[in-house]
């Protein structure tokens, strides 16, 4: 049998970045022989990588590219079974690779990625960290010249948002490029999930409504046993349930109340505009929570993301309005396995 030494061992870890006590035991196994060696650790990543796919892999990184000219964007999100593993720097440069790949070479979907070059690449990668590592997600947008683009990744690269708006012109389009990268950031705190209230479906706003009410509902049992200020409580929850004539007898009720307070007819156009302002903010929370361009902008609350937008392109001499939004959050939907420590600990000894 032929002698293992500390060189051959070194050589082989370089070669793998397996763990030592590995490369060393393969290497006794294969008779000092390093290619057969390299093999029976290929076999035994793949063998514990297979008894892995039953764990669930919630924690990870996104990752963000974007074009110098601005002219394309692509968002990723790669996910890891434990916090750790996602802030160790060779997962870290996984997740740079893999983002600049997937934005050069634009595959299908994650499938068509595992099968490209590169994707084997990645499994290779994820053998040698040692832990269930998955590329769950990923999505580009593309601009001309009149449509601006820009993102924004968080500090903890844990959400990723890219954003683009069609423009009147070329200049209007690169002028808007900062604003949108406010608009990414505004999106990265306040989830969004769709671009306007118009996206969403009838029956799920229909299924909203009562739930979302009785919320309110049991919000003012609190505030009154506390004796504050009790929230109005809506009747509806979308502009989309708003309908002309909805907002015709809004206006009248308002106008009624008015003349029951004796407040003069010729100042009811000073009044009416702001409580009907308010009726529509009371009665469109789903919007403000979900819906992008009607969330109120968390730089100046007192517009919502469009109306932002569209006072940023005119401030420019054009207009502008947004098209499209990714929104990549780490884990989001995933449900993460509660792991019972003793019973592991138990199982372990047995």
């Amino acid at each position: 049998m032929a002698a293992v030494t500390a060189a051959m061992v070194k050589e082989l870890r370089q070669a793998t970045d397996a763990p030592m006590m590995d490369c060393k035991k393969v290497l006794v196994e294969a008779d000092g022989d390093m290619v057969k060696a390299t093999e029976l650790l290929k076999e035994r990543g793949i063998a514990k990588a297979a008894k892995k796919a039953d764990r669930v892999a919630a924690e990870g990184l996104a990752g963000i590219v974007i074009a110098d000219d601005f002219s394309k964007a692509t968002v990723i999100e790669i996910n890891s079974e434990t916090d750790f593993v996602a802030q160790n720097e060779g997962f870290k440069k996984l997740v740079k690779d893999t983002a600049q790949d997937i934005y050069t070479n634009q595959p299908a979907d994650v499938a068509t990625f595992n099968a490209s070059e590169f994707g084997k690449i990645f499994q290779s990668e994820v053998i040698k960290i040692g832990e269930k590592i998955e590329l769950r997600r990923f999505n580009t947008l593309t601009a001309d010249a009149t449509t601006a683009l820009n993102g924004y990744i968080h500090s903890n690269s844990r959400i990723a948002v890219i954003i683009t708006a069609k423009c009147d012109s070329e200049k209007t389009a690169e002028g808007m490029r900062d604003m949108l990268k406010q608009v990414a950031m505004h999106a990265s705190a306040m989830k969004p999930t769709t671009l306007s209230y118009k996206d969403f479906d009838a029956e799920y706003v229909a299924s909203e409504t009562v739930g979302r009410i009785e919320v309110i509902k049991k919000e003012n049992e609190e505030l009154a046993r506390l004796k504050k200020p009790l929230k109005n409580v809506p009747t509806y929850i979308s502009m989309s349930q708003l309908t002309d004539e909805i907002l015709a007898q809004a206006e009248a009720d308002i106008k009624a109340d008015l003349a029951a307070q004796g407040k003069p007819e010729k100042i009811w156009d000073k009044i009416v505009p702001g409580s009907l302002a308010r009726f529509i903010s009371d009665n469109t929370t789903l919007d403000k929570e979900q819906a992008l361009l009607d969330q109120n902008y968390v730089l100046d609350e007192k517009k919502t993301v469009a109306q932002a937008v569209t006072a940023a392109a005119k401030a420019l001499g054009g207009t502008a309005e947004i098209t499209e939004f990714v929104r990549l959050e780490v884990g989001e939907g995933i449900e993460k396995k509660e792991d019972d420590f003793a019973a592991e600990v138990a199982a372990q000894m047995a």
